[in-house]
């Protein structure tokens, strides 16, 4: 059988919700109502079922406890999982031990053995399973080749880069050939600049190689700028499944919309009166389904979304300027509107702080959420004024 190392041609970006029926993908890992619950009676994975087609790059987000690492480590085997199955190219694999799975794994710190050399910790996994020297020299060749790390090959871990061991790391992880990537917050301990190149690295090598991947961040510029399609867990359920751009423009919560988003979104406290939307007691027409009088409501407005001035056709903000963050292409304008923080992204103009100003953002870029979280669709159809 052909190495996966050795194509040519690169994997193209893939994603299930633009490909056309006939040319979707396998489902290459099938989660099935996946329950995790620890000794303690946490339950840290709540009933999650996911498909995972071939050659896709998924990317699972989330803050700090929301189940993401355990999924990880229960389709490695590090973890078994309390209910549910997990199915990899057809097979089921939850009963199986982790060597049987044919799945490899990049922790964030490396795991490389101190005293061997690169080639050393490269061939370790081949070599426990009795693969001829000849064979491993090739294999070791080619992902030196694809890794840029043939002039490290005599080297320790010591002697590397945190970016070079991190492609030590992956290496050992492609030689073996898996069904299937995991990557554990890979580049958490890297600095920033590097963590920027390694995204780069990582995304350009998964495409070549067309091997199905999950990684596992906390980060959504990693997640945007690396994904296929993005999973964004909350508290071990799914809250949304969708490619980056498509959790950025049509987020289904309130909670995928504040973690989707550099800087984050901005919230603003509405009400319902007498069967309207009131934002601090300006009317604003939608069309949605009546809601209880005296309902309240948020109103998100991403920052890159506020333009300055009164722009027509738009929802119009009156705030204060606190602080302005100059950042070269851009400024963030650190402002309050009637005590509640509001972040504006601007590319031009001249802003101080403590001084007022307006900001205008389209209808359409408004979005509204009801007291439970979710999206209420709405539809503006006149200039409002909110000051």
């Amino acid at each position: 059988m052909k190495s996966k190392m050795t194509y040519e041609n690169p994997a193209q970006a893939y994603s299930p919700d633009t490909a056309s029926p006939e040319n979707r993908r396998p489902v290459k890992l099938a989660l099935k109502q996946l329950v995790k619950t620890y000794d303690n009676g946490h339950q840290a994975v709540r009933n999650i079922s996911l498909d995972i087609q071939d050659g896709e790059f998924i990317v699972l987000v989330g803050p700090s406890g929301c189940g993401k690492s355990s999924i990880l480590r229960s389709v490695a085997g590090l973890e078994s999982i309390t209910s549910g199955e997990i199915e990899l190219a057809g097979r089921r694999i939850d009963t199986l031990n982790p060597a049987a799975r044919n799945i490899a794994m990049v922790f964030q710190n490396y795991a490389l053995y101190p005293h061997m050399t690169v080639y050393q910790n490269l061939a370790y996994g081949l070599k426990n399973r009795g693969v001829a020297k000849d064979v491993i020299a090739k294999k070791i060749q080619d992902v030196a080749q694809i890794l840029r790390l043939e002039e490290y090959l005599d080297r320790k871990p010591a002697k590397l880069s945190g970016g070079q061991r991190q492609r030590v790391a992956m290496g050992r992880a492609i030689v073996r050939e898996p069904e299937l990537f995991l990557f554990d917050e890979p580049l958490s301990n890297l600095d920033a600049a590097l963590r920027t190149h390694m995204r780069l690295e990582i995304k350009k090598l998964q495409r070549q190689l067309g091997v199905t991947s999950i990684y596992v961040t906390h980060d959504q510029v990693e997640a945007m700028t690396l994904a296929d399609r993005i999973v964004v867990l909350n508290q071990g359920q799914i809250e949304q499944v969708g490619t980056p751009m498509s959790l950025y423009h049509d987020p289904q919560t309130q909670f995928v919309a504040g973690f989707i988003g550099s800087p984050a979104m901005n919230f603003l406290p509405g009400q319902i009166k007498n069967g309207q939307l009131m934002i601090h007691g300006v009317t604003v027409d939608m069309t949605s389904d009546a809601l209880p009088d005296e309902t309240g409501f948020t109103v998100g407005i991403r920052p890159e979304h506020l333009l300055p001035g009164e722009q027509p056709g738009c929802l119009h903000i009156s705030v204060d300027i606190e602080v302005v963050e100059p950042l070269g292409a851009q400024k963030l304008l650190h402002c309050h509107f009637n005590g509640t923080p509001v972040v504006v992204v601007i590319q031009d103009g001249e802003f101080t702080p403590e001084a007022k100003a307006i900001f205008s953002v389209p209808f359409a870029q408004v979005y509204f959420f009801d007291q439970q979280g979710q999206r209420i669709r709405s539809q503006q159809s006149q200039t409002q004024k909110i000051a």
